[in-house]
């Protein structure tokens, strides 16, 4: 049973993005007020306002954690055509200080022309690797060589996706068998313009990124984009945010040789797809089992999709943004039109609404 429950997040504007730490323990938020707020979960649940500081000149669209095995490190990106790293600290250079926190900026990434839309730490095998996005149609890549000094980070990798570019997802997979990825979807509201969503593919050789696929039948602007945790599986699950929510399923086919340079070519697979919203949808969220998927729409609503046995995949709640229940009989009206090809596998949660001055959350 989900239960939503309702902050008062005290921004002065509307929330833009929301997003958890490793553990769960701790949220971000972020606003077009200019500010990031980092809050954390007490033992008795409540969730507390830590740390609130103007981050940024512009609207800020996207917060992100890095992996806690880098310290407490925080991404965020701006309408002020800017991304910034912040690493909070503990002092303890005396007594009044011991055991209070700060969050300092170690680095801006100015390189961008147009506004930064995204932002995403990679995998942690990666190392501590950074992706951004912006309105110019370029997704640039950065890292920091040295993890104890986050004021020094390195221009990797531009990739021009022609488009401009709304969100990011890496694909979290750790496998030798699959080369970093990362998904690139577009808010171009120019239909002439297929294949809002492109997938990018590290190659050893070139040692760049190169175009592995195009997803040509996602013709409207697409807001989020997120991979499922792979969990050994030897294809990839995407869950897509656009007029609806969809799934796709991209199996890589067979090399002809083994000295095939060029970037994995995939059989995509659209798994399902949902437009119970009827409205726009802004978020979509896996969990950590990829089991169980969340998507927030312009209904007010953040709906779960599970598969069953089956791999149909069904609606299994509705949460409304000022904490109402949900009847069950809309619920189940909700899991209809989403067949899934037998054969795929589960897939999964874990998200929250934003764009409101409140924050509703749900347990994990």
């Amino acid at each position: 049973m989900f239960v939503a429950k309702s902050i008062a997040a005290d921004h002065k504007d509307l929330i833009h993005d929301v997003s958890y730490d490793f553990h769960g323990r701790r949220m971000a938020t972020c606003s077009s007020d200019q500010s990031v707020k980092v809050w954390d979960k007490s033992d008795s649940g409540e969730w507390h306002c830590t740390a609130s500081w103007k981050t940024h000149s512009g609207s800020v669209w996207r917060v992100t954690w890095a992996h806690p095995e880098f310290g407490q490190v925080l991404a965020s990106c701006s309408f002020d055509r800017t991304a910034a790293v912040w690493e909070e600290i503990v002092g303890e250079s005396n007594d009044k200080q011991r055991g209070l926190s700060h969050w300092i900026k170690r680095t801006t990434l100015v390189d961008s022309r147009t506004s930064v839309t995204d932002v995403k730490f990679a995998p942690k095998h990666m190392g501590l690797v950074l992706a951004t996005c912006s309105a110019d149609g370029v997704v640039r890549i950065y890292e920091a060589p040295d993890v104890m000094n986050l004021s020094q980070w390195s221009l990797q990798h531009e990739i021009s996706c022609k488009l401009s570019c709304s969100c990011i997802s890496w694909n979290p997979s750790s496998s030798r068998a699959h080369a970093p990825m990362i998904a690139v979807g577009s808010d171009d509201s120019n239909v002439t313009y297929t294949g809002k969503v492109q997938i990018y593919e590290y190659n050893e050789n070139t040692r760049k990124y190169a175009k592995a696929e195009t997803l040509m039948t996602v013709t409207d602007p697409v807001h989020d984009i997120a991979f499922a945790p792979n969990l050994g599986r030897s294809f990839h699950v995407l869950a897509i945010a656009t007029k609806d929510v969809r799934i796709f399923k991209l199996v890589p086919l067979r090399r002809e040789s083994s000295t095939s340079s060029g970037p994995t070519k995939f059989e995509v697979q659209l798994m399902a797809q949902f437009d119970s919203h009827n409205s726009q949808v802004w978020r979509v969220s896996w969990n950590i089992t990829s089991t169980l998927l969340a998507s927030s729409g312009d209904d007010g609503c953040v709906r779960l999709w599970k598969a069953n046995y089956m791999d149909n995949w069904k609606c299994t709640g509705v949460l409304r943004g000022d904490g109402s229940p949900v009847n069950s009989s809309s619920v189940s009206a909700a899991g209809l039109n989403a067949a899934v090809p037998s054969g795929a596998q589960n897939s999964g949660m874990g998200a929250v609404s934003a764009g409101r001055k409140k924050t509703q959350l749900m347990p994990g």
